[in-house]
This record gives structure tokens, sequence and C-alpha cells, in this order.
């Protein structure tokens, strides 16, 4: 029988009720847009462009972004700068498809060592964007655009150490078949879980496909997508199997209204991240430790050590 223990902070963030006598009708809205980062610059730039794109959207809104690690400038700082600005209300959005240890656990200690240091200044948690019909849209527009459509559908994901994203990672997939029509589907991962890009793609040739379709469930380019398209074509190389590249998401104009979604409902404290089969309250073989760990260990945006020594410790797990 599976038991929880309380955790140490608290697990609901998505709504944080006002401090009465500061700031009221006249405080300054603010959001924080937080993405993971990349080695690649065109990552970087892509998720930069996401960011103009929503303060061209809404600028009754602060709007920054700040980044986990990898690029400049980091979140906490960024995060910062928005309270010394004025703003009185932060809404702190992760630019993250699926909720896993950066949406679970870094994100929300973003938030809560943020409302440390500012008690005056309501600072509200976001969901991760999510599997939502607006996203299955975008991605299945891209599979229109390389003629993708009804074609075999091998959907590419992160791989994460948590059983639950990658069970969303499989729920995306599913639906995205579902949606644009696909006649058969396998999902390859990046890394850390199972079936590897290459191991989907030989089921897909041991199944006979002459023809297959592929996209990639990634908000931007990085490292990973990079390997990915070097394995694919190593692949079409070897079989013959011609694969249809549909990309991954991009700084989408479509991905703006959802952000605004996601703003909406924290402010509600209609907080929507995927949690119940996570690794952080499940005690799932080989990572009961996780449940009830306080927010942010071993992946806090403002501890510095930590930081400095991600990029070089990690570097081989995220290559992003």
């Amino acid at each position: 029988m599976l038991t929880n223990r309380p955790i140490e902070v608290p697990v609901h963030l998505g709504s944080q009720p006002a401090r009465a006598g500061v700031g009221g009708t006249d405080s300054a809205d603010g959001l924080l847009l937080v993405a993971h980062g990349s080695r690649s610059p065109a990552g970087v730039s892509e998720a930069r462009a996401l960011g103009d794109a929503v303060a061209a959207e809404r600028p009754d809104l602060d709007v920054a972004m700040g980044f986990l690690e990898l690029a400049e400038p980091p979140a906490g700082p960024v995060l910062d700068e928005l309270v010394a600005r004025g703003c009185r209300r932060i809404t702190v959005q992760p630019l993250m498809l699926l909720a896993a240890g950066h949406g679970k656990s870094d994100v929300p200690a973003l938030v809560l060592e943020g409302r440390a240091r500012h008690p005056h200044v309501e600072l509200l948690f976001a969901s991760p964007l999510g599997v939502v019909p607006e996203l299955l849209a975008i991605a299945t527009d891209k599979l229109v655009g390389v003629g993708g459509v009804g074609l075999p559908l091998l959907v590419i994901a992160r791989g994460t150490s948590d059983p639950d994203a990658n069970a969303e990672a499989a729920r995306a997939a599913r639906l995205l078949a579902e949606w644009s029509g696909a006649r058969d589907l396998e999902l390859g991962f990046t890394g850390v879980t199972w079936p590897s890009v290459p191991d989907a793609l030989d089921r897909m040739a041991r199944l006979g496909h002459p023809r297959i379709a592929a996209f990639s469930w990634f908000l931007a380019t990085g490292r990973l997508i990079e390997r990915a398209r070097d394995q694919i074509a190593d692949f079409t190389s070897a079989t013959g199997v011609e694969v249809v590249d549909a990309g991954y998401f991009g700084p989408d104009p479509a991905l703006v209204p959802v952000i605004g979604q996601r703003r909406d409902e924290a402010i509600a404290g209609d907080h929507r991240t995927n949690c119940d089969t996570c690794s952080y309250r499940a005690e799932w073989p080989g990572l009961a430790d996780r449940v009830g760990q306080p927010r942010g260990v071993g992946h806090s945006s403002l501890a510095a050590e930590h930081r400095e020594g991600h990029s070089h410790s990690h570097a081989h797990g995220h290559g992003r």
C-alpha cells in the first residue's frame, strides 16, 4: 500500500492571498516566464521570441523572462527586478510543456524563495502548459505543413525520471495521433527512460512502414532535438524508410493564449499540474526518497553553488 508523508512546503502554490494594505487596485501586475535554458543559441532565441510575443500581446503586464540554467539571466534575479520596478502581483509561469522535476520542484522553489524575500508581494505559481487542445492543434498544423497527416506517427519527447511525466508524454502522443488521424503510433524518448528514439524507429521499420512522420514534443530547439535528428538521419540511411520531420512547437503565436489562460487560472487559484501519481507523492520503487521532498532540493534556481555545478555534473544527462 502506498503511503504519503507530509511535505515540508505547501503543495498548492496557485494562489497566495494578497497582503492587506499593500498594492491594492493600483498595484502593477508582472508575469515572469521561466524557461529551462539551453546550450543552443537558437533554442534560447526561440524562448525569448515567445516571451516577446507574450509581451506584445499583453501590454497591460510587465513581462520578463528568466532561465533555470544554461542561459542568462537566471530567473531569481529577474523576479527581484520585477519587484524593484513596482510589481505587486507577479505570476510565475513555467515555459514548460510537461510537469517533471523542473515544473514540480524548481519553479515552485523560485516562488517560495521569492515569497520569503518579498513578503509584501503577491507571488502566484502558474501551471506548465500541459497537454491541451491548443497544443494538439499546433502540432497537427505542423504535420499538415509537411504532408505528414495520416502517416504512422513517431512522437519524440524528453525523458525524465518522474514516471508521471513520462506518462503525460505518452498521453500527449496518443492524443496527437488521434487528433491528426495517424495510422500507427510510437513514442521515443531522447534520454533517461525507454524506449529510445532509435528503438522506436526500429519498431516502426519492423512493422513495414515505408514512410512515417515525426513530431518532437519540445517547446524549442536544442541539443536533444539535434541528436534526435541525427538518429533519424542514420535510421533513414540504414533502412531507406522516409521520415517526414514536422519539427517542434517553437515560438508559435498560438501558444500565447495558452500562457494567458494559465496566468488567469493561477490568479483564480486553479492549479492544473499533473501530480496525483508523480514521484513526489507516490512511493515509486527506487524513488521513495522523493516523497515529501522540499521544493528545489538539488535544483533550486537560486542556489548559486548548484547552478555553477549543474552544467558540468549534468551536462550529459540534459544535453539541451
